[in-house]
């Protein structure tokens, strides 16, 4: 987890609740005219700038978007898979993928800003199923996140799960406004990739239909 706008926390270890992922790339949206950052599978980030765009681009993966509205500090986790029962993470990194832990870690990064948990604006995105087969990977993702968010008596804001094809996301935590793009078409021999090179096949991938705004 990257953190901007406050003090610098400390760096947790193996098995602590928040892995830090200290330095986030960031370019410059000249159309938008504002910073954005990218994140990437298996990771996150929460910020309280205001003129802070978070990006990410999924294919079967979810990417929950949490934050506190009184303040507009919030953020964005990208996982991979639904969740992990071992309790072995191995290592902060690897345990961000799983959506269990991903979701904990960015539920209780918010609510460190003041928020009570009835009051988060929760967002979800992605969750495409790409290929035909046995094992759905983004219907179970979705699957998992809403029957995680039911669980814990969390609303769900808005929503655009599911499919056959590919999102990227740019989420503004200060205003809560999400800009969703489709990307591509999920028959191409591109999609059937792991999700961790998937994702940067869709970045070059043509937008398909218009910009939705959630």
């Amino acid at each position: 987890m990257s953190f901007a706008g406050q003090p610098k926390p400390t760096v947790r270890q193996e098995g602590d609740a928040a892995p830090l992922r200290q330095a986030a790339p960031r370019t410059h949206d000249w159309r938008r005219g504002m910073q954005t950052v990218r994140v990437l599978p298996g990771e996150a980030y929460v910020t309280a700038r205001a003129e802070e765009i978070i990006v990410t681009v999924l294919g079967s993966c979810v990417a929950a978007c949490i934050r506190n509205p009184a303040t507009g500090f919030g953020g964005l986790n990208h996982f991979m898979l639904p969740e992990s029962d071992s309790g072995m993470w191995n290592g902060a990194s690897a345990a961000l993928r799983y959506g269990n832990y991903a979701m904990e870690v960015l539920i209780n990064e918010v609510l460190k800003s003041g928020c009570e948990r009835r009051d988060l604006e929760i967002k979800l995105f992605g969750g495409a199923d790409l290929t035909d087969g046995p094992t759905l990977i983004g219907s179970s993702n979705v699957s998992f996140v809403l029957d995680y968010l039911n669980a814990e008596g969390l609303a769900i804001a808005s929503a655009d799960l599911g499919g056959c094809y590919g999102r990227r996301i740019h989420y503004n935590p200060s205003t809560g406004v999400v800009h969703r793009l489709l990307l591509g078409t999920a028959t191409h021999p591109e999609f059937v990739d792991e999700e961790h090179s998937f994702k940067d096949r869709l970045a070059r991938t043509k937008v398909e239909g218009e910009v939705d705004l959630f």
